[in-house]
């Protein structure tokens, strides 16, 4: 299978994808939209984004897309520790404590947002689509005297050295990846830490009557059907407008599953599948 994932290589997506297919073709793509895309025009059979970290929460760039611009389905999840460093160019090690810039995905700058603002208060803090595109930058770029934050497989990747480790704000740094297919499967893995799990998407009845939410809850609770997450993100169609997007801790095979969500199309509310999956422990690098 040919395997899309967010690059360039050395990426935290690219260690997780080597781990959960490690005898396919993977192909690098620099943003999120152009994997979905290339995997919409069937160059590519999945597609392996981030969708939420557990220091800065989801990504939104990926939930908007799963819902508003393309038709396809997780057939996997990939939670992968997450270990930020800053890295420079081996000419500028002497005087990393004097980068002008520093460089990362944003949501690794996020992350790091007190180390920064602490170590380096006033820098130019600079977002990349990837953290590994931000190494890559700093390899070409010798003249500069700009750092990059990423993992130690970057350092290596782009020759640079990494001069203080493990500067993320909180220990608990994880991040979780799901594997895209353009039809509903379940992808099962050679990975630790398997259990099942089922995504939603659902838009509330359009009359706006209250106790809605209340009730799509509802129909999960006397259920006993455990909710691990639930997040509104806009509809786009106007202020107060929203989507939920629904983690379940169930397979989509029991019958109380299927229960659930003919309840909530009983109430009116549009319901997606997006996917009954695998969830999976990706090993440290």
């Amino acid at each position: 299978m040919k395997i899309a994932y967010l690059g360039p290589e050395a990426s935290f997506t690219h260690h997780a994808v080597k781990k959960a297919f490690p005898k396919d073709d993977l192909v690098p793509f620099a943003t999120i939209p152009d994997c979905l895309e290339a995997l919409t025009a069937m160059q590519v059979d999945r597609a392996v984004v981030p969708l939420e970290n557990a220091l800065e929460g989801s990504v939104p760039i990926t939930v908007d897309y799963l819902f508003h611009d393309v038709d396809v389905y997780i057939t996997a999840e990939l939670v992968s520790p997450i270990e930020q460093h800053l890295m420079v160019h081996p000419v500028n090690e002497s005087r990393w404590e004097e980068v002008t810039k520093i460089m990362s995905h944003s949501h690794a700058l996020a992350q790091c947002h007190k180390y920064l603002y602490y170590r380096f208060r006033g820098r130019i803090l600079e977002p990349s689509t990837s953290t590994a595109a931000a190494a890559h930058y700093v390899n070409e770029h010798p003249e500069e005297n700009v750092a990059a934050i990423g993992n130690s497989l970057a350092a290596k990747t782009y020759g640079l050295k990494i001069v203080e480790e493990n500067i993320h704000d909180f220990h608990f740094n994880h991040t979780r990846f799901v594997v895209l297919s353009c039809t509903a499967a379940t992808d099962h893995l050679e990975l630790t830490g398997a259990s099942h799990k089922s995504t939603l998407m659902v838009t509330l009845p359009s009359d706006d009557r209250a106790g809605a939410l209340h009730q799509v809850l509802s129909a999960f609770s006397w259920r006993q059907l455990s909710l691990s997450k639930i997040e509104s993100r806009p509809l786009k169609t106007g202020l107060g407008n929203y989507f939920f997007i629904i983690d379940v801790e169930q397979s989509m095979d029991g019958v109380l599953m299927r229960g659930a969500i003919d309840e909530l199309e009983a109430l009116g509310c549009t319901v997606k599948v997006l996917g009954s999956y695998q969830k999976h422990s990706v090993p440290t690098l």
